[in-house]
This record gives structure tokens, C-alpha cells and sequence, in this order.
């Protein structure tokens, strides 16, 4: 009798044909051989047979290397073979030793065992125990010597995240617990072994990318477009086989069946949608952001063909994984590998992928088009949700004094210009509110400190939207950042350039009373965040130059850097820099726990500020705009998701502290001053969300009378833009607003 299937497969986009690598009979043979020689075919692991003859050959990884490799030399194209053979031997391995046994302790020994066999540096001293140590020692060796060290560090970094995330899919299995949205999605980078990926595809194009810019926000988003993309598809083509026989939880189908509330086939259509989405990123930030990161960093000619054959060959791999997808007897494709006519409404045999592309480009169009044709329109005071809040705002008691000392400082670093802000706006936005919230045990001095840094941050997100944004003006946003970084010296007491205006003056100040008694580790991270943030204003500006609704996971990513949570996120882990090493902060409990506070923060604010942003400033980077885009819904469903994402957030960081903390804190037998240190920056989180929500509820920021006021009071700022209504009929738009007239809401999607 016939499997049922749960759903049929959506019509994917992919704009690129698929090619075949015509040594494809040659890596076939190479990877048997290979396959036997480790143990991998017939031979069983504690008593179970992970594959036998006919499995490795249904599944058929080399015809994945010859679509996903297509311009690979023979001898490349039989050693990535043999790498992916390696990795979905473990990958089928693990699952049978360590998912099915819910064998936490012993999975942990095992994947532990594994970074032996891959150093950066040095010899292999290690003796393999099994198929996956063997073959892991086997490709090791055969495969750093032709690659630089950057290369070696990268790629031991990114198989280790794909072994050790292993740990987070069982702990989910064995707890019943369902990922959220946006938790998933990270995580299936790491788990999914696409950024591996993506590193095997310098080594077979033989073209490594520069290190100068391996770190830069586009190739890390062109990595991660690469990685959704891969994953997301694969989730569509396994959630048979992972969901309904092997009871596996990590899969975006289901991620997204129980999140909004959908049945299997509307949840594999979003998912679809969300490929989408994540391939249109890909190709903006290809034509858009990398032809700047060349002129940015100066590369040469070499540097340049080296990063676009990776690109291409990222291209390559998403459009012939596609296609084996499509073949192989892993997936959930009967009837569309011998059919004349597949699931995509054209031909499936070798070499006719090309067929299927005008109809990909034609069917995901309205939705690219759709993207860019955002109008700003009147939306009123929003129905505002009740928010999961567990835990109790306790304001510091020097608030009133933080006030005044706040308002003095403002005057004095001329920060109230009367162009951006006034006095009246720095009162209503209340900063030191804030600052009480998240800080209810400082001193005078450090409350001050911190209303400080906030006030000027917010500042100068206000200002250059309308000092860069309505002349769309980021060369002048770029050289603003170039300057500001110039205040911030690494050694205490260096000479600065004489500050021109409020933003730089304020800057100065605040990092001359912070970075002093920092150490040189804490001081470099603080400078980071405040660059990070100013960085990502230029995205925001970027975007409004298109008038581009983000992408919803470059925005949620992307979000945290504009609002200015990593600045935050800095200012709380003041004081632990020389207590807790940076790699437990860099761990994956603790940024998760970082991260799910971060977002349930920055939704907030962006449910309080949406008519703000919408009305009066025609902004396209708010969450409720790009849910409303993304699922085509109206904005009482826009609300409900996003703060179903925030209470899912929530419930994600009061699971990181109440379980994978105590369960970190085990495994690397951290000191007693440590853990108390985590578990009071845990704390501080805490404070930080329950403070931002007094905040929000507490100052009239946001309210549509203050709004109409600025209007009338600083014009120019409440009209920053592009960051305003710019369009044709929108100055009419702007008087009905400023007098209170009617006006027709105009649909956003």
C-alpha cells in the first residue's frame, strides 16, 4: 500500500540551472571503495548495521557531489564525496547509537572524541575507534594541507558546531520540546552542516575567501542565505521520513505547523515562501552589498574573482542539491524521480533543470515586486497585546537625580540641537527610566553612566535618518561612522579629534567614563557593539533607499544591532569581563539566553512604535510590517505572531536558565564565582525586559499626540526620511496628518 504523503511538495524558486560534473561513474566507485574501507557499508556499530550496500547506493552522495561540484576536477570531486559520505554516515550514525537511546552522557564522550581528529595545527595523535573517527582522520589529512590557516580554523569551527549541535537536537528529542521560529532556524545552521557546506565549496572551486572579509555582515549573510536555503529545502523533502518514522522534532515544517497554528500543507507553503525569501536576500546582497565590501576593504582583482567563484559556486550548490533532492530514495520525492513530468510542472531528467526556470522566476515575482512597493499609509493608535511578563520591574531609587543629571548633560554635550531633539523630546523619551529598570541596584554614578549611553544612542538613531536618510545620503552615514570611531581609542587617555557636534561630543564622553577601567578584552568588545550598531543604521538606510521590506530573518537578525541590543547586552556584562572567559559568553546557552532576551525586546518595541514608524515616518524596518508582507495577513494576525514570537522568546530564556544553564554549568565544571557571575547576568537580563516594558508603558514617546506635536515642533525630524512619506501624493498625507484630517489606510502587502 502507498505512503500517504503529509503534503505536496510547493514550487520552488531557483533561478539557476543544475549541472551535472562528468566525472560523476569515477566518485561513485571512489566512495564504495572509500565507504568499505572505513566500515561504513555492512558492518554493524554496537550491534546495529547502519547501512548496507543498498542503502549507500539508493542514496547515492555522489550524484549529490556532481550536481552541488559541477566544475570540480576528478580528484576534488571524489574527496568531497568522500567528506559527505562521512557526514550523513554520522548524521544516520548518531541517530542510531545516541538519538534513539535518548544516550545523552554517551553522545557527549563520543562527540568530544571527534575535535582530536581535526587540529588546526599539527598532527592527528589520536587511534580511531569507529567508522566516523576513522573517516573523519582519513579526510583530516587528505584535506587541510592544500588550504591556508584561516581556512583550517574555519572549517574545524564549522564541523564542530555541525557535531556538537548533535547535543541540542537529542536534548529536544528527550525533553519534548519544540523549537521556536527563530531558535530553529539559527540552530539549523549549526546542526544542518550547511556553513560546513559552504566551506567544502571554497576547497572545490580551489578559491578561498579573503580573511580581511570572511567576518563582514555579507559574506556572513550570503553563508547563511546558503545555509537557510539548503536546510529549509531539505526540511520539505524529509519531514516524511524525520517526522512521521523517526519522531524527529527538528523540522521547520513542524517548526512553523505548531507556531502559527496551520495545517501540514499551509506550514510546508511558508516554509517554501521562506526559501524564497532567503534566495532573493542572497542575490540582493550579491548585486548590492558586495561591490561596496570590495571598495571597502581595497581588495585587489585575484581577491575579487576568488570571492565571486565562491558565490558561484554557493549558487551551484543550492540548484544541484535541489535537484538531487529531487532523485535520491532519502526524501520524500516517489513518482517525481521517473515521472516525464515533475512536481515543478516540467521536465526531471538529467540536464532539463534549466526547464523549470521561467516558471520559478514567474511564480515567486509578485513577491520580489511586492517587496519593493511598500506605501506608507495612516494606521492609528494599534491594538496592544497582553505580554508575557514573569518577571517584576524594581526602579533604582536615584532616578530623579539620573533626571536631572541627564538633562544637564544633554545641554552640555549639545545633544538638544532643536533639529533632532529639544528639551521637551528628551523628557518625554525618558532614558533614565530606562536605565532605573535595567540597572535597580547602581550607583549614582553608574545609573548616570547608563542613561547616558542610552540617551545618546537613541539620539543618534533619531539623527541620521534625518541627517542621512531623506537626501539618502550613506556615503556621508559612512564617513559619519568613520569619524565616531576615531573617540573611541583602545588606550585610555589617547588623543582625540576635536568633537563638531553633539553626536561626537557625547560619544567622547561616555567612552572616556567607560572604557578606562575596563580591561583591554572588555574594551575591544564594547567598541565592537557600538560599531556594530552604527553599521547596521547604514542597512536600515540601504533599505530605505529601495524602500525594501526586509527579508523576516535578516530583519529579526539585523534588529538586534539597530535597536542597540549588543550595546545593551555590553553595558550589562560590565564587570564580568575578567571573571568569565569570552568563550563562555561566546557559548551557545549563553547567547541563546542572550539572543531570545534581545528579541522579545526589540518586538516590544517595535508593537509601541509601530504607528510611529509606519504614519509618521514611512519606515519599512518594523516587525509587524514584514509579518504582515511576509504571510499576506492583516495587521490584527501581524500582532497576534509577533507576540506569539515574543512569549516563545520568553519561554526560550526561562528554559536556558532554569535547564541548559545548570546543565553548561556540569559539563565544563565551571567555578562556583563563575556560575554566580552567569546567573547574575542571567539577572540582568531579566531586568532588562521587565524594565523595557515599564519604559515602553511609561513614556509618551510613542503616543500619537506627541507624535502630531513633533510634527508641528521639528518638522524636518518628524519627516526624516525616506524615513518619510516621500512618494507622489504623500505631502498631502502629511497635512491631513498634521490637522487631524481623514485619511484612507492603503493596503502594505
Amino acid at each position: 500500500m502507498p505512503v500517504v504523503r503529509p503534503f505536496e511538495l510547493p514550487e520552488f524558486y531557483m533561478p539557476y540551472p543544475a549541472r551535472l560534473n562528468p566525472n560523476l561513474d569515477r566518485a561513485r566507485e571512489h566512495s564504495k571503495a572509500w565507504a568499505r574501507a572505513m566500515d561504513m557499508i555492512d558492518v554493524p556499530q554496537d550491534g546495529v548495521a547502519i547501512w548496507d550496500e543498498n542503502d549507500f547506493d539508493s542514496h547515492d552522495y555522489a550524484l549529490l557531489c556532481a550536481y552541488t561540484h559541477p566544475d570540480a576536477p576528478g580528484p576534488e570531486l571524489d574527496l568531497v564525496t568522500d567528506w559527505y559520505v562521512w557526514v550523513f554516515y554520522f548524521d544516520d550514525h548518531f541517530l542510531e547509537l545516541y538519538k534513539r537511546t535518548r544516550d545523552m552522557a554517551g553522545a557527549r564522550r563520543y562527540l568530544e572524541r571527534l575535535a582530536a581528529f581535526m587540529p588546526v595545527e599539527g598532527a592527528i595523535t589520536e587511534e580511531p575507534t569507529n567508522p566516523v573517527e576513522h573517516g573523519l582522520a582519513d579526510l583530516w589529512t587528505r584535506t587541510v594541507p592544500a588550504r591556508s590557516a584561516d581556512w583550517r580554523r574555519r572549517f574545524a569551527e564549522s564541523t564542530k558546531n555541525l557535531l556538537d549541535e548533535s547535543l541540542w537536537e537529542l536534548a529536544n528529542i528527550s525533553e519534548g520540546r519544540l523549537a521556536n521560529p527563530v531558535e530553529y532556524v539559527e540552530m539549523r545552521r549549526m546542526v544542518g552542516g550547511a556553513p560546513w557546506s559552504a566551506n567544502l565549496v571554497e576547497h572545490a572551486v580551489g578559491a578561498e575567501v579573503p580573511a580581511e572579509i570572511a567576518a563582514s555582515r555579507p559574506m556572513k549573510v550570503l553563508r547563511d542565505t546558503f545555509s537557510d536555503g539548503v536546510h529549509l529545502r531539505n526540511d520539505l523533502f524529509s519531514y516524511q521520513r524525520e517526522v512521521e518514522i523517526e519522531g524527529e522534532l527538528a523540522n521547520c515544517v513542524l517548526v512553523f505547523e505548531k507556531f502559527l497554528g496551520c495545517g501540514t500543507q499551509q506550514a510546508a507553503d511558508a516554509v517554501n515562501d521562506l526559501i524564497t525569501s532567503r534566495l532573493h536576500q542572497f542575490e540582493h546582497t550579491t548585486l548590492t552589498e558586495l561591490p561596496a565590501l570590495f571598495a571597502d576593504h581595497g581588495l585587489d582583482p585575484a581577491s575579487q574573482a576568488d570571492t565571486l567563484a565562491y558565490v558561484k559556486g554557493l549558487q551551484d550548490w543550492q540548484s544541484g542539491g535541489h535537484e538531487w533532492h529531487m532523485r535520491s530514495s532519502r526524501y520524500m520525492n516517489d513518482g517525481l524521480r521517473t515521472d516525464p513530468v515533475g512536481v515543478l510542472g516540467g521536465p526531471t531528467g538529467v540536464g532539463t533543470s534549466a526547464a523549470r526556470i521561467v516558471p520559478s522566476l514567474l511564480n515567486t515575482a509578485p513577491q520580489r515586486l511586492s517587496r519593493h512597493g511598500y506605501v506608507p499609509h495612516r494606521v492609528g493608535p494599534i491594538r496592544r497585546p497582553d505580554f508575557l511578563m514573569p518577571f517584576t520591574t524594581r526602579l533604582n531609587p536615584h532616578l530623579d537625580t539620573a533626571r536631572e543629571q541627564n538633562l544637564v548633560w544633554s545641554r552640555r554635550m549639545g545633544i538638544l540641537d532643536g533639529a533632532i531633539w529639544d528639551e521637551h523630546r528628551l523628557k518625554i523619551t525618558d532614558l533614565p527610566l530606562y536605565a532605573a529598570g535595567i540597572n535597580p541596584d547602581a550607583t549614582v554614578d553608574e545609573l548616570d553612566l547608563a542613561s547616558g549611553w542610552l540617551t545618546w544612542s537613541t539620539y543618534a538613531d533619531d539623527y541620521y535618518p534625518v541627517v542621512f536618510g531623506r537626501t539618502r545620503d550613506i556615503a556621508g552615514a559612512k564617513a559619519c561612522n568613520e569619524r565616531l570611531a576615531q573617540f573611541m581609542p583602545m588606550e585610555p587617555g589617547a588623543p582625540i579629534p576635536v568633537p563638531a557636534n553633539g553626536l561626537e561630543r557625547g560619544l567622547a564622553d561616555l567612552w572616556a567614563r567607560t572604557a578606562g577601567p575596563m580591561t583591554a578584552s572588555g574594551r575591544t568588545a564594547f567598541r565592537h557593539a557600538v560599531e556594530v550598531m552604527l553599521e547596521s543604521w547604514l542597512w536600515e538606510l540601504g533599505n530605505q533607499a529601495l524602500n525594501r521590506i526586509p527579508d523576516p530573518i535578516d530583519y529579526i537578525e539585523m534588529r538586534r544591532t539597530t535597536f542597540g541590543s549588543e550595546l545593551t547586552m555590553s553595558l550589562c556584562r560590565i564587570g564580568h569581563e575578567s571573571l568569565v572567559p569570552p568563550e563562555i559568553f561566546a557559548s551557545r546557552p549563553v547567547r541563546a539566553m542572550e539572543k531570545s532576551a534581545m528579541d522579545y525586546s526589540v518586538l516590544m518595541n517595535d508593537v509601541f512604535s509601530y504607528q510611529k514608524e509606519i504614519e509618521f515616518e514611512g519606515e519599512v524596518h518594523n516587525a509587524l510590517l514584514v509579518v504582515r508582507h511576509f504571510l499576506g495577513c492583516d495587521l490584527d494576525r501581524a500582532i497576534t505572531v509577533v507576540n506569539d514570537l515574543m512569549t516563545a522568546r520568553m519561554r526560550q530564556f526561562e528554559h536556558v536558565v532554569s535547564t541548559e544553564l545548570p546543565a553548561f554549568f556540569e559539563d565544563f565544571e565551571l567555578s562556583a564565582e563563575v556560575r554566580a557571575a552567569l546567573l547574575e547576568h542571567a539577572g540582568r537580563l531579566q531586568n532588562w525586559m521587565a524594565g523595557i516594558l515599564t519604559w515602553h508603558e511609561g513614556c509618551p514617546r510613542y503616543e500619537e499626540d506627541e507624535l502630531r506635536r513633533q510634527l508641528v515642533a521639528m518638522p524636518e525630524a518628524a519627516s526624516s526620511g525616506l524615513g518619510a512619506l516621500t512618494g507622489l501624493g504623500t505631502s498631502a498625507m502629511r497635512i491631513e496628518s498634521l490637522f487631524g484630517g481623514p485619511m484612507a489606510a492603503t493596503p502594505t502587502g
